[in-house]
């Protein structure tokens, strides 16, 4: 497996994202599990969640429990596994999503978090929104402070703009390791973020990669060009788009979310596609 970096931590090329498993649609607790151990068995070492990854308002959390029991279960090595998650986003149990990027809540997330997880310190967290209720530089300064005492290893942020990764970065005092933006071949407006990811040396981590949970299958219907390069190498569009990203930038990791065995399995064999200068210039004007 190709590797890339989070702070001064080597990872898999390929992430994978664990809503799925967890939000509408999810399947049964054994075929999760069965995933992420395939995940693992197939060489990715960042696995991405959140709090928020949920149906209920009474099962706040259940990606992270699940992941937790899906690492403690399985037989291999997992010392090298970063696990990824965030705060300040929430799920009321109704179907909608709100904010809370106040200072004192997200501290209290992440002390809840690092339970459910079952760690010392959380490998990776990120301030999952911003709260247009709650100043930016006050929601990363709790970010700031759970990294100075210790419950985190490396902080991030997500659906950020090019401003607010400047402004977190001096926050945190250079010590900015992620920004996980939205990114496809649907949804192309986070480019400036990550070329700037790539200019500071940021790791930048596409969510929903190949469209969202509902429309991953369809991307190659829906984007022509890269059912034809699929084509060309015998593979799945899926992983021309994946290989089309890794392309972009040396920091640019996807997380794609999966909630089977082969899809996840899929997704990571996209690090061994080499795609020709032309057919990524085709790509990029889909």
């Amino acid at each position: 497996m190709q590797t890339r970096h989070i702070g001064d931590v080597q990872v898999s090329a390929i992430g994978l994202g664990g809503m799925p498993m967890s939000i509408e649609g999810r399947p049964d607790e054994q075929r999760s599990i069965a995933t992420i151990h395939a995940a693992l068995e197939a060489g990715v070492t960042l696995i991405d969640t959140a709090d928020a990854y949920h149906l209920g308002a009474n099962e706040v959390g259940h990606n992270e429990s699940l992941i937790a029991r899906a690492m403690a279960g399985y037989g291999g090595d997992t010392s090298d596994v970063l696990i990824a998650t965030k705060g300040g986003h929430l799920r009321p149990g109704d179907g909608s999503w709100t904010l809370n990027g106040s200072p004192k809540y997200l501290k209290d997330a992440c002390d809840a978090s690092l339970k459910r997880l079952g760690v010392e310190a959380i490998g990776l967290y990120q301030f999952h929104r911003p709260d247009p209720k709650v100043p930016y530089a006050e929601s990363v300064g709790a970010i700031r402070d759970l990294l100075d005492a210790g419950k985190i290893r490396f902080a991030g942020i997500s659906n950020a703009d090019p401003d607010q990764i400047r402004q977190s970065n001096e926050i945190l005092g250079g010590r900015l390791v992620s920004v996980q933006n939205q990114f496809s071949p649907a949804f192309r407006s986070s480019e400036p973020e990550l070329e700037l990811c790539a200019e500071l040396g940021i790791a930048f981590l596409p969510w929903s990669p190949l469209g969202g949970i509902s429309r991953a299958g369809q991307l190659g219907s829906r984007f022509a060009v890269f059912a034809d390069v699929a084509r060309a190498h015998g593979v799945s569009p899926q992983q021309v788009c994946l290989a089309w990203m890794l392309a972009k930038a040396p920091v640019v990791i996807p997380i794609p979310g999966s909630s089977r065995p082969e899809t996840i399995r899929d997704s990571v064999a996209a690090v061994d596609l080499k795609l020709s200068a032309e057919e990524l210039a085709r790509l990029d004007t889909a």
